[in-house]
């Protein structure tokens, strides 16, 4: 019963409010930034919506990785990009205004893409019945629910609260990142004996995985001739993923908990990974020569 609680009631309530967050962060000007510079816009969807589903799923045919950890990494592959990526991304010295815009964009996108991926991965991994059994309107209009609505509640109070949607959208992202760690740590604490018999396997997994879009999420942009601090912004975006809404996918939506561990794993290990990038950015952002000779 307590986990009922928890998975049906608490998960989606911390998400709706970490989605509010977001949304007291984001004005209609920053959809229509996007299509200023629709080329990184394009870019940025290629590497987050088609590479990273790819690579993960590449990756996990490659190390015989199955059952319902193979569909908690797709489920996590799925989702747009953590809230958290604009601020390694302002770290990094990359387009923050791009990240913002590009959050915005996926956050919509997702509602979309991921019931359909996450179908296709309950079906590969598990067996075509157990994707029956979530049909692709059912699990679009929970994400709707517990995407859509919370992001456009936040961004209607900021425009008829704007002052107070300033002040409170600081701490609100505060308190959002409190509460994703408690997310994070309850799902560890749930399935602790999962994850210790696993960890071996889904760590490596994960932080491979992180490195690897980081890295290639800039190449991809650097070679299509994009800035130096819009590569970067990309290489974020496509790695920082939003692990609380897989932990949200898996334990509510699809009530199955073991699915949720490799969110957990990820949701953790990204931020070294994203910070390590971030700093590494930084550093050669400073020698301006590198964006000038590509432009050149």
């Amino acid at each position: 019963m307590q986990g009922d609680i928890v998975s049906g009631v608490l998960l989606p309530l911390i998400l709706a409010f970490i989605m509010f967050s977001l949304g007291l962060g984001l004005t209609p000007g920053d959809f229509r930034r996007i299509l200023a510079q629709p080329r990184a816009l394009l870019v940025g969807v290629v590497c987050h919506f088609v590479l990273l589903p790819l690579v993960c799923w590449l990756m996990l045919q490659a190390l015989g990785i199955g059952g319902v950890f193979a569909v908690g990494f797709m489920i996590l592959a799925a989702c747009f990009t953590g809230s958290t990526s604009n601020l390694l991304t302002y770290l990094a010295r990359g387009d923050v205004a791009l990240a913002l815009s590009f959050t915005a964009v996926a956050s919509v996108l997702t509602i979309f893409t991921l019931p359909l991926i996450v179908t296709w991965a309950l079906g590969h991994f598990l067996g075509a019945a157990r994707a029956v059994d979530v049909p692709v309107g059912l699990m679009m209009g929970q994400v709707a629910l517990v995407l859509g609505l919370p992001v456009s509640i936040g961004m209607a109070a900021r425009h008829r609260y704007t002052a107070w949607a300033l002040r409170f959208e600081p701490r609100a992202t505060k308190v959002a990142t409190l509460l994703f760690v408690l997310i994070v740590v309850a799902a560890v604490v749930k399935n602790w004996a999962l994850l210790r018999d696993n960890f071996n396997t889904l760590a490596p997994f994960a932080v491979v995985l992180n490195l690897g879009m980081l890295a290639l999420g800039f190449a991809v942009a650097w070679a299509a001739r994009l800035s130096y601090r819009q590569s970067v912004t990309l290489g974020i975006e496509t790695a920082v993923q939003n692990a609380a809404l897989a932990l949200v996918i898996a334990s509510t939506v699809l009530g199955n908990d073991a699915m949720a561990i490799p969110g957990a794993v990820y949701g953790v290990l990204m931020y070294g990974g994203g910070l390590l990038f971030a700093l590494t950015m930084r550093r050669f952002a400073r020698d301006h020569k590198m964006e000038a000779a590509h432009a050149a």
